[in-house]
């Protein structure tokens, strides 16, 4: 053998050892990996096994010599601690993908060993810590860190060695907060920046303009100021430009339009102003979001050429003139939503041409001309609000029974016609509103068989002739409002099948008969106004068993005594001459003329009995007076002012004997807390608030530079507040606030009384009571409403400033009510739904953060207490526990705890039964969203009911949280 041949032999032979040393070493690597991970989810790692090729494992990739380069397990439902140190020992490893998983723990400090990483996806996971240095990756390429729950100072430093990045994304992290990273404008060959949601503050650097190679540029939900810089339009590869929910300011710099290739731009929730002609170049746009801004002029009539156009939302912004007609007609259009400026003219006639559009919003307005005629084709069709605009004509028949139709609301228009009986096919309407219209005729007995209806508002139009029969087989109706038109004959008896129904309208017709008794059986009737109509006959017995806020029957026809029950709506039936009463002094009494001699009888022994009754009281009443003579003798002498809010079947005096000692239930920063029992067995709670005091009021736990009041002040205040907000408000879940008695020095708030306390005794104090998942679920849907309406419902928004579980008070049916509104504050149209406050009022342990320094007050603040009940309810523990650590609350707590599933089932209330975890833990997430640290994150009271809702018990139904649906449901009204 030739000393060549040899030679050549003997290299072949050191190549095969190192690259059997190589690979043997990668595969003790990997096992090392899957021990460690055995516990997650074992079938996904079956391939990993000790006498196999490693480059055959899932997710392995080999080069040619049996080196791991890369490693790819995204998506693959794995959880624990990843040993990224472990990995960095494969020394060929070019890519790490671990996306889309559920990895917990902190990442090591030390990650020079993976100095070969090009690709690195640790998104969407749940790590915690700080995310380390990572300067020794000097190759890398990819980073995707987004949504993976690092929080603290992000290494922006790290970036000046990776000079080649071109994918950056850290963005739904919560970082410290930070001006906008120069190092990231040095990244010249960027083409993915994802920023958003992770506290980026200040200016965007006119350096930005030097990422030339730019695609995406993501920066929402951040804290960004001041103009958008003149040099982005350099930027003319960019595809995507997101900077939703800052506070940029001024105009579309000039050459905005240059950048042609943008198909989604969203510049909304800013205070962005101007016109919006930069854009009328944008030929490739697909989707443009500019609402709630101060955008004024018209829109450009280039919009109608768009072939891509797929979605335009430009709510709450002062444009003016006409939508171009030619809006969606050359493309797959899904949606407009341009609600709430000044436009004028008619509605674009094809923007549902190609069968894809799903909602139109162009409600306040001023559009005029009528509904085009080719809107009954779209099939897709699910939300037509053009509500508060000049429209008239009448309304295409088929409309009424779009397949996939959810709402019509054309309200306060000028149309005409009728509801035709297609509204048969419209199976999955819930809310018909036509209210202030012209519309006319009989309402078409198939509206029975639109069995989605939840409410149905035909107020103030013309509607003639009897109210259908088949209104009884909308069982899932709730509001029905039908005053103001000119409806004759009976009321039909089926209405009593409608066992949702809250709110019964039908006031201000011609409607004849007697009155239902079935009405009083429907469980949650709130409000029943039958006035001013032609109804006779007796008053149903069945109508004492309702719990009613509003009750009016006046003007009617009615005869036979009132019963006693109802008495204290003695105004309600007001204009019936034939009614009597024993109780109503303004009624006629009632008599039974054939047995008067006998009854003469009875009157004089009731006289004498009752007369031995009134004495035996006198002397105890004047007992009692001898013992508290000195505790009452400042209120008795005190020059009272009563005023009423609800029908009253009691006096002031009946309600400023009872404050006394012995009737005490409560005592708190607002005042003290009394239970009273009228004669006839009726229970009040009186709110008693002293304005004598001088001692100076404080909330602890508050820095003391913070403005404080003197207790005077801040007591005749929060009365004041509390009675301007509840006396206007009527809700099922609202306490019912009946009358304020005022003096100079004291005032009287009169309440019913909610026999089982507050949701704080019985989750908390020795009066807890152990509440079944069930009963707590209806708890939180219930408290959810009442704030829902509070924010949604109401005139004007009203913020609560207090939400907290010991202001969630209990009926006899364990049924909330939002109560103590002393801190409430009502929203002035003008101030574009934020305030401020001079002292930061709320109770420690659920005050939103932004409020605890910045005194803004927002609804949001309301949704994050409201977070914090929730977690209240899912977990038993009090907001502020010792075991949470020191200065940490209960959403630290939770937080903390989210690291597995099984640590998330370990903090769900071991009173609650193993059946009902999983609905526990539905609950614990929205309240994870309501507590989210960036007000802009958290969902409206709205969508929280509406998820609440979604995870009832026992219903197959989980609830999918996405970016998109926590961020980008962008309509003006869900």
């Amino acid at each position: 053998m030739s000393p060549t041949t040899l030679n050549l032999t003997f290299f072949s032979f050191l190549v095969i050892t190192l690259f059997s040393t190589v690979s043997s070493d990668d595969l003790q690597i990997l096992l090392k990996l899957k021990s460690s991970l055995s516990n997650s989810n074992p079938g996904v790692l079956n391939s990993w096994k000790v006498n196999s090729d490693h480059c055959r494992f899932t997710g392995v990739t080999c080069d040619s010599r049996g080196s791991v380069t890369e490693i790819d397990l995204s998506g693959q439902g794995l959880t624990g601690n990843f040993p990224i140190d472990s990995v960095c020992e494969l020394k060929s490893l070019q890519k790490l993908s671990l996306g889309f998983n559920s990895f917990s723990g902190s990442i090591p400090i030390d990650l020079k060993n993976c100095t070969n990483l090009k690709y690195l996806d640790l998104g969407n996971n749940l790590f915690s810590g700080t995310f380390p240095d990572f300067s020794d990756l000097n190759q890398l390429q990819y980073l995707y860190l987004n949504n993976s729950a690092f929080s603290g100072v992000f290494p922006w430093k790290s970036i000046r060695n990776a000079t080649g990045i071109v994918v950056l994304s850290v963005g739904d992290n919560p970082f410290d907060t930070t001006p906008f990273p120069y190092e990231v404008v040095s990244l010249k060959k960027l083409y993915w920046l994802y920023l958003s949601n992770c506290s980026i503050t200040g200016k965007i650097p006119p350096a930005i303009g030097d990422l030339i190679e730019l695609e995406n540029f993501e920066v929402a939900d951040s804290g960004l100021t001041g103009e958008i810089p003149p040099e982005i339009v350099k930027l003319t590869k960019l595809r995507q430009l997101e900077l939703y929910n800052n506070n940029l300011t001024g105009k579309f710099p000039s050459g905005f339009g240059n950048l042609k290739n943008l198909t989604k731009l969203d510049a909304s929730t800013n205070n962005l102003e101007g016109d919006l002609s930069e854009l009328r170049t944008l030929t490739n746009l697909v989707s443009l979001q500019m609402f709630e801004n101060g955008f004024s002029g018209e829109i450009p009539p280039e919009f109608g050429e768009f072939k891509d156009l797929m979605n335009l939302s430009l709510y709450t912004n002062k444009l003016t003139g006409p939508l171009p007609q030619g809006l969606g007609s050359l493309a797959d259009f899904d949606f407009i939503d341009a609600s709430s400026n000044l436009l004028t003219g008619p509605i674009p006639p094809d923007m549902c041409k190609n069968g894809k559009m799903k909602a139109l919003l162009l409600l306040q307005n001023n559009l005029t001309g009528t509904i085009p005629e080719n809107y009954v084709n779209c099939l897709s069709l699910k939300r037509f609000r053009v509500a508060e605009n000049s429209l008239n004509g009448t309304v295409p028949n088929g409309l009424w029974g779009l397949p996939e139709l959810e709402i019509i609301d054309i309200a306060m228009n000028n149309f005409e016609g009728s509801i035709t009986a297609d509204i048969k096919t419209a199976k999955m309407l819930g809310t018909l509103d036509i209210k202030f219209n012209k519309f006319s005729d009989e309402l078409p007995e198939e509206i029975g068989e639109a069995k989605a209806l939840t409410k149905i508002e035909l107020n103030n139009n013309r509607f003639l002739g009897e109210i259908p029969s088949s209104i009884g087989k909308l069982k899932g109706l709730s509001s029905l409002k039908m005053q103001s038109n000119g409806f004759s004959g009976n009321i039909p008896d089926s209405i009593g099948s409608c066992s949702m129904l809250s709110d019964l309208n039908m006031a201000q017709n011609s409607l004849s008969g007697e009155i239902p008794h079935m009405l009083g059986s429907l469980p949650t009737l709130n409000a029943l106004n039958l006035s001013d109509n032609k109804l006779s006959g007796r008053i149903p017995e069945s109508l004492s068993s309702l719990r009613l806020s509003l009750l009016d029957l006046s003007n009617n026809k009615l005869s036979g005594r009132v019963p006693l029950s109802l008495s204290s709506y003695n105004g309600s039936f007001n204009g019936n001459p034939g009614l009597c009463s024993t109780t109503i002094k303004s009624f006629n009494r009632c008599v039974n003329s054939s047995g008067s001699h006998r009854d003469t009888r009875i009157f004089v022994l009731c006289i004498v009995f009752g007369s031995l009754i009134l004495l035996a009281a006198l002397v105890f009443f004047l007992y009692l007076k001898k013992t508290e003579k000195k505790e009452r003798r400042t209120l008795r002498h005190e020059s009272w002012s009563i005023k009423s809010f609800r029908r009253m079947s009691f006096t002031e005096d009946d309600i400023i004997d009872s404050i006394k000692e012995e009737n005490l239930i409560g005592r708190g920063g607002c005042g003290d807390v009394y239970r009273v029992v009228l004669g006839d067995g009726k229970e009040l709670a009186v709110k008693h608030i002293r304005r004598s005091s001088t001692d100076s009021f404080t909330k602890k736990n508050f820095s003391s530079s913070m403005p404080i009041l003197s207790e005077k002040e801040g007591r005749s205040k929060e009365f004041e507040t509390e009675v301007q907000t509840l006396s206007s408000i009527r809700h099922l879940n609202v306490v019912k606030l009946y009358c304020s008695i005022t003096s100079d020095d004291s005032s009287l708030l009169v309440y019913e009384y909610l026999p089982n306390g507050s949701l704080w005794d019985m989750l908390h104090t020795c009066k807890k009571s152990n509440l079944g998942w069930e009963t707590r679920y209806d708890i939180a849907l219930g408290a959810g409403k009442g704030l829902e309406y509070l924010h949604h419902g109401y005139e004007k928004p009203v913020i609560h400033r207090d939400v907290k579980s010991s202001n969630i008070l209990l009926d006899e049916f364990l049924k909330p009510r939002i109560a103590d509104f002393g801190l409430a504050k009502i929203l002035q149209a003008n101030n574009g739904g934020l305030d401020s406050t001079h002292v930061v009022a709320g109770t420690y342990g659920y005050i939103a953060p932004e409020y605890g320094y910045s005194s803004k007050v927002t609804e949001k603040c309301d949704v994050y207490s409201f977070g914090v009940v929730l977690m209240e309810l899912v977990t038993g523990k009090k907001p502020i526990e010792a075991e949470f650590g020191e200065s940490k609350d209960i959403v630290d707590w939770v937080s903390n705890n989210l690291k597995s599933k099984e640590s998330v089932m370990e903090i769900v209330d071991k009173k609650i039964g193993e059946m009902y975890k999983d609905d526990a833990i539905k609950i614990l997430r929205i309240a994870i969203l309501c507590t989210a640290r960036l007000p802009a994150l958290r969902p409206t009271m709205r969508s929280v009911v509406q998820m609440i809702e979604d995870a009832e018990p026992c219903r197959l139904m989980g609830i999918v949280i996405s970016k998109e649906s926590d961020m980008k449901i962008k309509e003006i009204s869900s």
